[in-house]
């Protein structure tokens, strides 16, 4: 009796799983809306569009699980969000799962990273884009094929396949049908195309899906055929119909027509990263980072760094709590300059930079009367990204929390298309230090640990995040933002754990960065004008600007039901499963 029970199970549950895999993916790519704030219970994603948040939200319909949505919602945004969405870039993925399937390696509830960050080629060297003067070439390594490093993201996908539960198959078919019959564009996505017409016409060599005769207008359809062959060699030949065969040669042929060096031994070689997050506690709250080359190390010393300080009792922008958080992130970012490079070919102090006595020496100089100035403060002493990124934050009803940031780096990256193969290229090799001192488009600047060298990471400012309380997920947050990334989930975690800030006003509210050099600090439109003032007068410096942070945040409410927040800079849109 007890085998034909088990028998019957078992085959209640192949059925269930046939009937999931022949059910499509239902959407219409041409009649959507977008949704900024959502509360649910069984599930929820928010990413930079609203298709790919509704691809990722049906996947969990279907019975998938948050790698599951994870994977779909990657290969979607590579399709309708491609000035960062992309599988000619990388990125970084945390994650806390409940309970890992495929996995004996990791117990019930554990937290993990992924990093398919990309590295620059073998023939890559340390000062590629100097002239014979030593000067920058600046747009080398900004602009065209010299720019790109090895793509991660289709092998990060890859390494998230053992976590999750439906086949692949149906995982990136909703990615080819968008590329294959087209979406309609938003007049936000149509100003993007036409305002990078000019540069995507001075690198690639052959017509692209982005550019036409006339302007893009809102409501246009954005069809990419030759994307849609990629996604299908993908879908067939897995990870090697990306980095070997057909797509590999073309990448290479690519290569070839502007000077870039990526090789097919290049691609074959690419390996991805799997290994512990950053962990840390902040009073009651477990927050888990991306460890480096990601910056969740720097988010840690910002958040270390003001624990003690009782930010809560001076609230919410005011010019107390600016003041204090502006010189945490002056001396975060000044480590950053100094020390931080890819652990695999540099030694990059870590536990001495998160450690209790090193932080409070880092704020022995700190006055909460006045500013201090960035030619003061440098780094610690120890013996011893336009800003196109995007983020995805997703959750499901069994409390696996996936938190992932991809990009290409600048917006549309190189702006280079692979010619054959429809999809772009990213411009990371800037994120190296080009040479020391020189500051890269986001304005950064690094030293000999973030040097070019064949086979390297690059630093990156992204900051993947997810906060547990008792061992559950309760915010899973990101951003793009070049290097403000990192101050942007930063604010973001204070905005609620000290302040007690709604989602919507702790993503939604004007914020601030400093990145010790240049030194100021920038601002959004709406900052008070009174704590512009005040802050003026105690030295700083105060610069107007249009940041990029498109913030996806979640939180699990008290009651357990889930509200989802997409960012209202941006067509950003929150999905969520209520069933």
């Amino acid at each position: 009796m007890n085998n034909r029970k088990a028998f019957l199970i078992s085959m209640i549950i192949l059925l269930s799983n046939c009937i999931s895999l022949a059910q499509p993916i239902k959407i219409d790519p041409y009649n959507y809306k977008i949704k900024k704030h959502i509360v649910c219970k069984n599930g929820a994603v928010v990413s930079a569009h609203t298709l790919a948040s509704e691809v990722g939200v049906q996947i969990l319909k279907q019975g998938g699980n948050a790698m599951d949505a994870a994977i779909a919602t990657q290969l979607a945004l590579a399709v309708v969000y491609p000035n960062a969405g992309n599988i000619g870039g990388g990125g970084f993925m945390v994650a806390h799962l409940k309970n890992p399937r495929r996995s004996k390696s990791f117990s019930q509830g554990e937290n993990i990273s992924i990093d398919y960050r990309e590295v620059a080629p073998a023939a890559a060297y340390r000062d590629m884009y100097l002239d014979s003067n030593g000067n920058p070439q600046m747009n080398l390594s900004q602009n065209g094929h010299l720019a790109v490093g090895v793509p991660g993201t289709v092998a990060g996908i890859f390494s998230c396949i053992k976590y999750s539960k439906l086949p692949f198959k149906k995982l990136i078919q909703p990615a080819i049908n968008l590329a294959e019959n087209g979406f309609t564009i938003t007049q936000r996505e149509a100003d993007s195309l036409n305002n990078t017409k000019k540069k995507f016409l001075a690198v690639n060599f052959s017509a692209t899906a982005f550019t036409k005769e006339s302007l893009w207008k809102a409501g246009d359809t954005l069809i990419q055929k030759d994307l849609a062959k990629t996604l299908i060699r993908i879908r067939d030949n897995g990870a090697k119909g990306f980095y070997e065969g057909e797509t590999a040669r073309l990448i290479v042929e690519e290569m070839k027509k502007g000077n870039g060096i990526i090789t097919e031994k290049d691609l074959k070689n690419y390996k991805t990263r799997t290994k512990a997050p950053i962990s840390f506690n902040y009073k009651d709250y477990q927050i888990i980072s991306m460890p480096l080359p990601g910056s969740g190390i720097i988010l840690q010393q910002m958040m270390k760094m003001i624990e003690k300080r009782n930010i809560a009792a001076m609230g919410f922008q005011t010019v107390k709590s600016v003041h204090l958080m502006t010189e945490v992130e002056r001396r975060a970012y000044a480590d950053r300059a100094k020390f931080l490079g890819d652990p695999d070919f540099v030694k990059v102090p870590v536990k001495t930079l998160v450690s209790e006595k090193y932080l409070n020496k880092r704020m022995h100089d700190y006055d909460p009367l006045k500013a201090n100035n960035s030619t003061d403060v440098k780094a610690g002493n120890i013996n011893a990204e336009s800003e196109e990124t995007t983020h995805i934050s997703i959750i499901d009803k069994d409390g696996n929390a996936v938190s992932i940031t991809t990009t290409l780096n600048g917006g549309y990256g190189s702006k280079v298309v692979v010619t054959g193969a429809g999809f772009l290229l990213n411009n990371e090799m800037d994120d190296f230090s080009v040479k020391p001192g020189v500051p890269n488009m986001f304005g950064a600047v690094g030293a000999e640990a973030n040097a070019v060298f064949p086979g390297k990471r690059m630093v990156s400012s992204m900051t993947p995040t997810i906060v547990l309380n008792n061992n559950k997920p309760y915010l899973i947050v990101g951003t793009p933002g070049g290097t403000t990334i990192t101050t942007g989930v930063f604010q973001t975690l204070v905005n609620i754990l000290e302040f007690n800030l709604t989602a919507e006003d702790a993503v939604n509210k004007p914020k601030f960065h400093h990145q010790w050099l240049p030194d100021r600090i920038d601002v959004e439109k709406g900052f008070p004008e009174k704590v512009r003032t005040d802050l003026i007068k105690m030295g700083y410096k105060i610069n107007d600007r249009v940041f990029t942070w498109r913030t996806e945040l979640i939180q699990v409410l008290p009651d357990k039901k889930i509200k989802g927040v997409a960012d209202n800079r941006g067509d950003d849109s929150a999905v969520g499963y209520k069933p």
